[in-house]
């Protein structure tokens, strides 16, 4: 392939990477059900971030969750209780729930909902 075609290819794939939208599949996750009704902040899911690591089996097939927003009604007690979220987080495979403000961080008054679904430029408005 000579250079210049090559460079055309290279052209051609970042205007298709720019071009194509953000699904909520890589989007963030306000879960408000429990939280603000139990004093906390809502939570803010960084579902992108999990998705780039893990198979969507994992969480929706291993660990419980539904496909569907608003679908979990996901508690700290069952979280404590190795379920759901905690899971993974309890120390060993990933940071414990110890630490609050790393999940509630959500401004009060956020519905549960996918949040930057539609955006190009980064996460939803929190």
């Amino acid at each position: 392939m000579t250079p210049l075609r090559l460079l055309y290819v290279a052209l051609l794939m970042v205007l298709v990477m720019v071009a194509v939208p953000v699904w909520a599949e890589y989007a963030d996750v306000v879960l408000n059900r429990n939280a603000e009704a139990n004093g906390m902040r809502p939570v803010i899911y960084p579902h992108w971030f999990h998705r780039i690591r893990f198979r969507c089996k994992v969480c929706h097939s291993e660990l419980g969750f539904e496909m569907r927003v608003g679908s979990n009604n996901i508690n700290m007690g069952e979280i404590l209780d190795g379920k759901y979220c905690g899971m993974c987080h309890n120390g060993d495979v990933a940071w414990s729930t110890e630490f609050c403000d790393r999940c509630h961080s959500g401004l009060p008054g956020l519905a549960t909902g996918i949040r930057g679904a539609s955006k190009s430029s980064g996460p939803g408005d929190y």
